[in-house]
């Protein structure tokens, strides 16, 4: 692959690029290199591209066109996204450190297929449906209209930047909207890349808007903005609530994904080996910072040693370094803030009597000396009430939480939680795991399987993971308005509803 080199990045606001008087500077997370610089967008930025939004949805040149003819726009994107791919490839891996495996399977391999299962969607979507007459209690044609909100904003975080945003652009676009996106100034270079992209498939100027900048102010700004009519956010539980409140102001839709604290839960029955492997893909896949990575294994007392121990074994195979190396397993996490936070996590976790069965701590080596790294760590002697077990780490963090009674126990500890967006289940007995699945208070259960997202099915959470979903054939309800109009056909005041309630008296001369 060529090199990205040191460029600076622009915003994207009105169909044209635009600067901001300051920057963020973009560095390797595996050696803290400088790859690049992004403009630091203010308020003032985030009201302009709401402003080219508002302009472009008003002057319909997306909004009024048919189903067909988005459609057609967004496979020519899907397609500019498939030609894209290594240089995106490049620009994930450089600013989030995700390995090449994990960034051509999952952050740029998925980027094109969703968006294009998305163009599919705007090919099918139904803006009226009508209603069969209804009789009663007047004569009437009723028809039920979706139409799209107009300007839909989403705010992104760091792990998945480009395919996130697109869970967020496809199914606004596909409903007729315009959008703004916040991408996190962290990793925002695929995502400025992708508009680009948008552009030159004739995607028409303001329909699409990319920023920059701090959270607090500019994530603030569009959450309460009052041309806004929708907020869709991926993070954290606590920026999660603060957008809440910041949307409550206006009354705009919010669709939120926020956090996770997947659990496993593993029968006596299971193969040792499939489940070990199982439980290392599930807490280890980008170094563990996936909202519905798999960080609690809960296991049967009777298997319990057996399981960690091939576990250990297993982790000591994989190989930890430079993420453009095709042999790679483990990656860097994305920052120093993100490195210091996962370290903090460990020492409260030995200090509350968690036992590091591996890892633990930062790898040493010269290899190692420049770079967020962190091992791969399985904590053994944990009870669910401790913070390790409680509270959202983003890492690779795993913690094995025996149990001694029925599976009912340890779907118990599964539910003891306050996040629910990820939940897993091994077991040979397949009545057994569906009953398990059943119980687990979570929006998505895998069955002898892990991290299987796909654009066909519904995402999102239980409890304080979130509200709404993403993905799907609904997905495109989070992006619309439902009308209701009514046809009178009765022709004669005296037949029409009101006046079953309120009569019209006497005719006075």
């Amino acid at each position: 692959m060529a090199t990205v080199g040191v460029q600076h990045h622009k915003m994207f606001i009105g169909g044209q690029h635009q600067d901001a008087d300051e920057s963020y500077e973009i560095r390797n997370p595996a050696n803290e290199e400088l790859v690049a610089t992004v403009a630091k967008g203010t308020v003032e930025h985030a009201d302009a591209a709401v402003a080219a939004a508002k302009k472009a949805f008003e002057n319909g040149s997306w909004a009024t066109l048919g189903p067909d003819e988005r459609r057609e726009v967004m496979l020519r994107i899907s397609e500019g996204l498939s030609e894209k791919v290594e240089e995106l490839i490049e620009a994930e891996i450089t600013a989030n450190g995700a390995t090449v495996r994990q960034a051509g399977g999952f952050h740029i391999g998925l980027a094109a297929p969703h968006f294009a299962y998305f163009a599919e969607l705007a090919g099918k979507f139904q803006a009226e449906v009508g209603i069969p007459t209804a009789p009663y209690p007047t004569l009437s044609s009723n028809v039920l209209r979706r139409e799209p909100i107009g300007v839909c904003a989403g705010i992104l975080p760091w792990n998945f930047p480009l395919v996130l945003t697109l869970w967020k652009i496809g199914p606004a676009l596909a409903a007729g909207n315009s959008i703004v996106i916040k991408a996190d100034e962290k990793t925002p270079l695929s995502t400025l890349m992708f508009a680009d992209i948008a552009k030159e498939a004739g995607l028409p100027d303001g329909v699409l808007n990319i920023i920059t900048g701090d959270g607090p102010e500019v994530g603030a700004r569009l959450s309460s903005h009052p041309d806004v009519g929708k907020i869709a956010f991926t993070g954290s539980t606590a920026v999660g609530r603060e957008i809440m409140k910041a949307a409550s102001q206006t009354v705009k839709k919010v669709s939120l994904e926020l956090g996770g604290k997947g659990a496993a839960v593993i029968t006596e029955d299971v193969d040792i080996k499939t489940v070990a492997d199982a439980a290392i893909m599930g807490c280890c896949l980008y170094s563990g910072q996936m909202c519905e990575s798999i960080t609690r294994l809960i296991v049967p007392e009777s298997i319990h040693d057996e399981l960690v121990a091939q576990i250990v074994k297993r982790i000591g195979t994989l190989k930890m370094g430079d993420p453009f190396d095709f042999d790679t397993d483990v990656g860097p996490v994305v920052s120093k803030r993100q490195h210091d936070r996962v370290l903090s996590y460990l020492k409260i976790a030995e200090e509350e009597g968690a036992v590091a069965a591996c890892g633990g701590k930062a790898p040493e080596g010269p290899e190692f000396e420049k770079g967020f790294w962190i091992e791969p760590t399985v904590f053994t002697n944990v009870t669910n009430d401790m913070r390790i077990a409680r509270e959202e780490v983003f890492g690779p963090v795993l913690v094995v939480i025996k149990y001694s009674g029925d599976v009912d126990e340890a779907v118990a500890i599964a539910n003891d939680s306050i996040y629910g967006l990820s939940g897993a289940v091994w077991s040979n007995d397949y009545e057994v795991c569906l009953d398990v699945a059943q119980k687990l208070q979570a929006g998505t259960v895998w069955i002898n399987d892990v991290h299987m997202v796909t654009p066909e099915l519904p995402f999102g959470g239980y409890k304080q993971s979130g509200l709404g979903r993403e993905l799907g054939p609904d997905a495109l309800n989070e992006y619309t308005e439902v009308k209701h109009i009514h046809i009178d056909l009765s022709q004669k005041l005296e037949n029409r509803a009101y006046d079953l309630v309120l009569s019209a008296g006497p005719d006075e001369d």
